[in-house]
């Protein structure tokens, strides 16, 4: 290009502040020094100068059952929405507009994502909508989202609002331990639920994606309440120090038995399985310390179950465990679950048992479906099934492999 090239393009180049800049432009300059409890008047200000009105800001609450409203000034809150069944829960479950029309104009419901994590959902009414109200207020949702997720560290209110019932002191340690539930990229993507939300123990997970390489953790700690939360609390720890030093999985299933074992002594032990998937060839490893077996899911069927080699538990000191290998296709997906999910029974009654979750695996025939609706509308059947009560903390974590690169993603439109 040559110089004057250069000039011209300096010239002809609109870097001028437009009405959308300016509308997102406040929030984002204020947002640094913004207290949390001005977040909700500021939405609705902003909202306000596009002519929305009536603005609502509903967060998931912990057991995934239904949108609680956010109190603030300015905000319209009214009851709690059912997921399953509502406008709200529509765009939340999709991550994607929804559109009501009413006789005073149009209720928008606008998914509240961070990264990939839907959090909630905005809501507001606007008497006419077009494509650049739509495009203003999809980009707001996403700014508002970063917000909440930011300022969540510095208040108690968020965390109080997606609360519907008490929260033991172990969950309350278990959440504060856990990374976000979803992650969405165009290779892989990933979803975990946790149950009994209220009252987890010893249950966790974790994820990190390194560059190519996801790793993933799912843990177990053995007893119940405090004391096994403060047990997963430390097999997380040790987890994450081991992966962030870049080590093999068998090392990384050493130093956290060592951990667990020094801290705790041969008493105390997590079943836990941990695995490394390159998400650029489909190639998965993974070690179980003590786990069912995970499932690989394939066109709608459960086609086998990833059996491998015994290791003993984190904690009691094992042998170097081998490292077992399954080669994916595009597509398939891989639920990891802990055995309280299919230990579970009414007093007297057989075990809900593997041979069940792989019938209601089969029956639930949505691959198609985003990973955090699966696994959390399986995990809502299964709840139903064992008669809404569950004496043991159970988890499911579900992978999904597509394959391919995200290199098109840094590329700016033209």
């Amino acid at each position: 290009m040559t110089e004057g090239e250069r000039d011209f393009r300096k010239v002809t180049v609109d870097r001028s502040e437009g009405f959308g800049e300016r509308l997102l432009g406040v929030l984002l300059d204020r947002a640094h020094e913004m207290p949390p409890q001005l977040i909700a008047p500021l939405v609705a200000e902003e909202v306000g100068r596009i002519g929305g009105r009536d603005v609502s800001i509903l967060l998931q609450d912990y057991d995934q059952l239904m949108l609680a409203p956010l109190p603030g000034m300015r905000l319209m809150v009214g009851e709690p929405e059912r997921i399953d069944d509502s406008q709200a829960g529509r765009a939340f479950l999709s991550a994607a507009t929804v559109e009501q029309p009413q006789a005073d104009g149009v209720r928008m419901f606008l998914p509240l994502l961070d990264g990939s994590d839907v959090v909630g959902v905005l809501a507001v009414t606007l008497s006419t909508v077009d494509d650049d109200d739509r495009r203003l207020l999809r980009r707001l949702a996403g700014l508002v989202a970063d917000m909440l997720v930011t300022k969540n560290s510095y208040t108690d209110q968020f965390f109080q609002a997606r609360r519907r019932e008490p929260m033991s002191l172990a969950a309350e340690i278990q959440w504060s331990l856990l990374p976000p539930l979803t992650m969405v990229t165009p290779q892989v993507s990933v979803a975990g639920i946790l149950e009994p939300a209220y009252d987890v123990a010893g249950d966790s997970f974790d994820y990190a994606l390194n560059d190519n390489i996801l790793h993933v953790a799912v843990i177990d700690a053995m007893g119940h309440g405090l004391d096994a939360a403060v047990l997963a609390t430390v097999a997380i720890g040790a987890y994450r120090h081991a992966r962030r030093t870049d080590v093999g999985l068998a090392d990384l299933y050493m130093f956290m038995d060592t951990a667990i074992d020094k801290q705790f002594g041969p008493d105390h032990f997590v079943t836990a399985q941990m695995m490394r998937l390159d998400i650029g060839t489909g190639h998965l490893q993974w070690v179980n310390a003590g786990h069912p077996a995970p499932l690989l899911i394939r066109d709608h069927r459960v086609v086998q179950a990833l059996e491998s080699p015994g290791t003993l538990p984190v904690g009691f000191g094992g042998a170097i465990p081998q490292i077992s290998d399954q080669a994916l296709s595009r597509g398939d997906r891989i639920l990891f679950f802990t055995d309280g999910l299919i230990e579970e029974h009414r007093t007297g009654e057989e075990q809900f048992g593997e041979e069940r979750l792989l019938d209601f695996v089969d029956r639930a025939g949505c691959v198609g479906e985003g990973v955090q609706e699966m696994v959390r509308g399986l995990s809502h059947t299964l709840m139903q099934e064992r008669g809404g009560v569950t004496t043991d903390d159970a988890t499911l974590f579900l992978i999904e492999w597509c394959g391919g690169t995200a290199d098109h993603l840094v590329t700016a439109e033209a």
